[in-house]
């Protein structure tokens, strides 16, 4: 259950998801930006924060590294990846997962708790939720807002992870706030589930992505 964590210069969310997976009994290890060989991990997670100061867009910088080379091969070799907040822009600006995660509708960063729709199950990282169930996680992010030109494929191939279940704080297309690729391997999340891991955040919502995520290796 050895799960790597990518370190980009900004990213400053990565301690938290540690912790988080330590929470759910894995065996997290970080990895730097420059390493391409990840075939000793069973699972990538890309951790929110500002990879590289969010210079051009979020992700865009990170995008050009090597390990995004390591990571398209964990994706062929069909292993989970998580990408979270920052993690999210990534998997969306190297067309890991569709469409793109823009700034958000009143051009402010937010960073309140959030209430979501689970959309799917059929994903590892949900698979220990109910479908529709309704989760209390945290964002913080000024890129959050989705955008998809496609959103009835999306809908037709259940690729909808996550969506806000009242407020739509960021104005994301239909609320969504998180899309998976075609085998549901590949998740793209903008709410924090390691800041809902311990009841002292305030929630323990967000442990179950992680613990989902170990089941399935």
């Amino acid at each position: 259950m050895k799960v790597g964590i990518i370190r980009f210069p900004g990213s400053n969310c990565d301690r938290d998801v540690f912790h988080a997976l330590e929470l759910a009994g894995g065996q997290p290890s970080y990895i730097w930006w420059n390493q391409r060989n990840l075939s000793d991990f069973e699972a990538i997670v890309i951790p929110g924060g500002f990879s590289y100061g969010d210079y051009v867009r979020a992700g865009a910088i990170a995008a050009i590294t090597p390990i995004i080379d390591g990571v398209k091969e964990i994706v062929k070799e069909e292993k989970p990846v998580l990408g979270i907040c920052n993690g999210a822009q990534i998997l969306a600006e190297v067309g890991l997962v569709p469409g793109v995660f823009t700034t958000n509708s009143n051009a402010k960063f937010i960073c309140k708790w959030t209430e979501l729709k689970v959309k799917t199950k059929r994903t590892p990282f949900t698979s220990m939720y109910q479908q529709n169930e309704v989760i209390k996680m945290p964002i913080a992010h000024a890129e959050g807002r989705y955008y998809n030109d496609e959103m009835e494929k999306l809908q037709d191939q259940d690729q909808i992870v996550l969506a806000f279940a009242s407020e739509n704080p960021n104005g994301s297309l239909e609320a969504v706030t998180g899309v998976c690729n075609e085998n549901g391997l590949v998740c793209a999340i903008m709410p924090h589930p390691e800041r809902a891991s311990e009841r002292i955040l305030g929630s323990v919502d967000g442990l179950k992505f992680f613990k989902g995520m170990l089941k399935k290796l």
